[in-house]
This record gives C-alpha cells, structure tokens and sequence, in this order.
C-alpha cells in the first residue's frame, strides 16, 4: 500500500514504512534523493518534483479556491498527486507550547519534519478524513518513551494497515492536531473557588 506522511518527510516514521512493506508516498520524492548527485542526471525525471506542470496544477487547483493566498495553492497543487494516489496516512501532530527540545533544532526538523503551513495542513487534513483512507494520528512526541511509542504504534498500524478503516486516534487530538488540556471539572472548579471566597 502506499502511505504518505503529515509532515512530508519526518524521518522517525518514513524508513518504519519501507521496513512494514509498503511504498512510501511524498509530494517531493526527497528521500529518494537524498544520497544521489541531482546534476548527474541520474533523477528520474518521470517522477515528482520534476512532474509539476500545467496538468498537474490544475488537478491540484480543484482542491481550493482562488481567495487562498498563493503558498497555500503551492503546497496543495504539489500535494494533490499523493491525495490521489495514498492508501492510508500518517499524521504526526502540531509541536507543544513551549516545549523543552530533547534534540537541536537541525535533528528535531529531520526526525519530525518541518511544521510548514498551518492553512495548507488543516486544508489536507479535511481532504484526507474525506478520502476514507485508514489514518495515525500522533501526538507530537516530548520525551523519549513518547518517541518510542510513536515507533511502535507506527509499526502495529503498519502491520495491521489491511484491516483498518477510518481515523486511529489514541492521543485523543483536536481539530488543531494537539493534546487536549487538561480541565477541571465542575465540582473541583467549585470545591477550589469555594476555599478561595470562604478562608
């Protein structure tokens, strides 16, 4: 099957894809990239980047409207090819507020991908929940057992990708692709407020 991953390129899950038997799906193709001289004209032009053109723009054009600004339709129209052609997605969720890095900065962007445009990912995310292909949705990793269950849940949806359907969400997500904040519920709220007013 072939799986494409939210932020396009986060090496903590790509290699995990190709290891479960199945094709990883980029907008960029980057990693096939990675060790070869692009001048020596060994690229495989036949593949993307190298196939944006005026076909492939207006196929990525039915995905939005004119009013978005132009990065957005940037993004969309190079990630149109894999709306088309993915079979399941794996959404690595937003960096927390004020989170305490456990690598540099440099590491951080090749493990977990580059945050990129919010506008362009919330608009992928509603186009691939339309799609009805099998989803991972995971909290951004903070410290390091999170990090070893992103790689093990990774694997088990990777195992089980056949049998799947719909969003898997254990991290329990909002729209924003972040970790609910913990809140107090009505009678703590009013057992604190009480002690306030009457001590």
């Amino acid at each position: 099957m072939k799986v494409a991953v939210i932020p396009d390129a986060a090496m903590i899950v790509v290699p995990l894809i190709e290891k479960n038997g199945h094709e990883y799906i980029s907008p960029t193709n980057f990693s096939k990239y990675n060790n070869m001289d692009v001048s020596s004209g060994k690229c495989d032009d036949t593949q993307a980047p190298y196939t944006l053109n005026r076909d492939n723009i207006l196929l990525g054009s039915s995905y939005f409207s004119n009013e978005l600004p132009s990065g957005v339709k940037g993004r969309l129209t190079l990630f149109s090819r894999v709306l088309e052609l993915a079979d399941a997605f794996i959404v690595l969720g937003k960096r927390p507020e004020h989170y305490k890095r456990m690598y540099d900065v440099l590491n951080e962007l090749i493990l977990f991908g580059g945050s990129g445009c919010s506008n362009e990912r919330n608009m992928v995310m509603a186009l691939i929940k339309d799609k009805g292909v099998p989803i991972l949705e995971l909290a951004y990793p903070t410290t390091r057992n999170d990090l070893i269950d992103v790689i093990n849940r990774t694997n088990d949806f990777l195992k089980n990708l056949t049998s799947i359907n719909g969003i898997v969400n254990e991290d329990n997500l909002d729209i924003d692709l972040k970790k609910p904040k913990k809140s107090l519920n009505y009678k703590e709220f009013k057992k604190i407020l009480d002690d306030l007013i009457y001590y």
